[in-house]
């Protein structure tokens, strides 16, 4: 895996799938380069279901809701994002399963930035901010997730590493 091209095209019928540990951007990436109905969010879907983003006993539920959407839009050839951590190789799977079974490419868009930036970010937070015990577990997990990466799947990766990768990402829908 290398620094991503500028720009990285995204085929229209498309899965991304977004990695990242909480704070590492994953949001703000997702709408500054895709539509909002183009976005499943693990947060906006706790929030509608509960009526609070950070509200975690909805997590379970919003993931029900988030993979329901999804079927139904790539059955449609739809481009379709999921915003949330994805740093677990079983969540992934899922999300690969539903594109290979709608014949859709899957991209991952891998935002690896360093933890202290991670740490930093959710201490900014007015809302959903975390305890850093689960950044600290969710970058450990997309750290030892990245060898095996590769092997999964996606028909690309593109790895995002420190705040300038971020900022000069470019995204091209194809």
């Amino acid at each position: 895996m290398q620094p991503p091209p500028s720009p990285l095209g995204v085929p229209a019928d498309a899965l991304v799938v977004l990695m990242g540990a909480s704070g590492s951007g994953k949001s703000t990436f997702a709408a500054r380069h895709f539509g909002p109905n183009d976005v499943l969010s693990s947060d906006a879907l706790r929030g509608l279901i509960a009526g609070d983003q950070s509200d975690q006993s909805a997590t379970e539920d919003a993931f029900e809701l988030l993979r329901i959407a999804l079927r139904m839009r790539l059955a449609r050839g739809r481009l379709s994002v999921v915003d949330a951590t994805n740093v677990q190789r079983w969540a992934r799977r899922l999300l690969l399963d539903a594109a290979r079974r709608h014949g859709r490419p899957a991209i991952a868009i891998v935002l690896d930035l360093p933890l202290a930036i991670c740490l930093e970010r959710n201490e900014l937070r007015l809302a959903n901010r975390l305890p850093a015990a689960a950044i600290r577990r969710q970058h450990r997990w997309l750290a030892d997730s990245m060898p095996m990466l590769a092997a999964e799947g996606f028909a690309r990766i593109d790895l995002l590493r420190s705040l300038d990768d971020v900022d000069v990402a470019r995204v091209e829908i194809t």
